[in-house]
């Protein structure tokens, strides 16, 4: 079977450095390993409201920040999930596989719902099915997961172990491989897996926050950069010399391991090389670092955003693609499930 990578980053509101470091800049080394599909998850988005018109410059953002991070969309496959209508369709089968049971211990659905769940859409309680479909629907072997996205990969490993044994006997009898849909392997990333709130070091870097202060947009300019890093929570101490020394100081901890994500480094290198400075040398020097790394994506994002044609027929190109690969799947299923098709 294919080493295949499926990946996808919502379309919802500004990207930010979390979102860099925890997806974008994975997606680009990955390149160099596996059969890559990086895909602008414009179904999930929907799952809360969006407006329509913010929904498409988003779209098209997100993709640009892919192609102006690295991302190959000629080798490799760049395109928006609503394209590709295999995404719905075996969404749905896969509601059918998966068990109430498993969907109400999904931890995300909970924190995203908060106390009015009575009023959350369906989409947003079965997302994670849809995730399902994401990933199975090109069959593929590894997914770069944040760990708050590790349950959901969890789920749909069940999802796809689930229909292998239920229609088992269907399987073998179309002689297709037992595992028609294999076991995705999870790629953790290394520092800064998850980015933290420069405002807050409990709370996750997120485009809903309130305080645009609280992270780092991938449009922002070096002095908008600089303003925010320096004035980032910080707590009166040096920083330590070794990784114990950031045990229950979690600013200190987040700055640390974005300098090391930004650098190709680890957190004991940036303190052996960094230990003991005050906060605001350290800052600067993490200001020098950020500017450095993003300034060129940002300039490229925004040349690319200002040629929405080009962009459009990237996603299409890239659908045409996804398709291909996706429909053989889609169509055995149906086999598998008993559907009659067109022949």
């Amino acid at each position: 079977m294919t080493e295949r990578v499926f990946s996808g980053v919502q379309p919802t509101g500004n990207l930010h450095l979390g979102n860099y470091l925890g997806a974008i800049k994975r997606f680009v080394e990955l390149q160099q390993r596996f059969e890559c599909l990086y895909c602008v998850v414009d179904l999930h988005a929907i799952t809360v409201w969006q407006d329509p018109a913010e929904l498409k410059r988003s779209i098209r953002e997100v993709a640009a920040a892919f192609l102006a991070a690295g991302v190959d969309g000629e080798k490799h496959i760049v395109f928006n999930q609503s394209q590709v209508s295999a995404h719905a369709e075996l969404a749905w089968v896969l509601n059918c596989v998966a068990r109430l049971g498993w969907l109400n211990r999904m931890t995300q659905f909970k924190e995203k719902a908060g106390k009015d769940r009575e009023n959350a859409s369906v989409g947003l309680y079965a997302y994670p099915n849809l995730m399902a479909a994401d990933i199975l629907a090109y069959r593929a072997t590894h997914v770069p997961v944040g760990e708050d996205q590790k349950q959901h990969l969890e789920l749909a490993r069940d999802i796809a172990q689930k229909f292998n044994n239920d229609f088992s006997a269907s399987i073998a009898e179309l002689g297709l491989d037992e595992k028609f849909f294999p076991q995705p392997e999870p790629l953790i990333a290394g520092p800064a897996t998850r980015v933290m709130s420069l405002r807050d070091g409990a709370k996750k870097m997120s485009k809903s926050d309130a305080s645009d202060a609280s992270r780092i947009n991938l449009t922002d300019d070096a002095d908008q950069i600089a303003a925010k890093i320096r004035r980032a929570k910080t707590d009166p101490l040096p920083l330590p010399e070794s990784i114990e020394g950031l045990k229950e100081r979690p600013e200190a901890d987040n700055l640390v391991g974005i300098y090391a994500a930004l650098a190709d480094s680890d957190p004991a290198a940036v303190l052996a090389e960094h230990g003991g400075a005050q906060f605001s040398q350290f800052k600067q020097a993490l200001v020098d670092l950020t500017v450095a790394r993003l300034s060129p994506i940002t300039a490229e994002m925004k040349r690319l955003v200002a040629d929405p044609g080009h962009i459009d027929a990237t996603l299409a190109s890239g659908a045409e693609r996804a398709e291909a690969i996706a429909k053989p799947t889609m169509d055995a299923v149906k086999d598998i499930v008993g559907f009659v098709r067109r022949s």
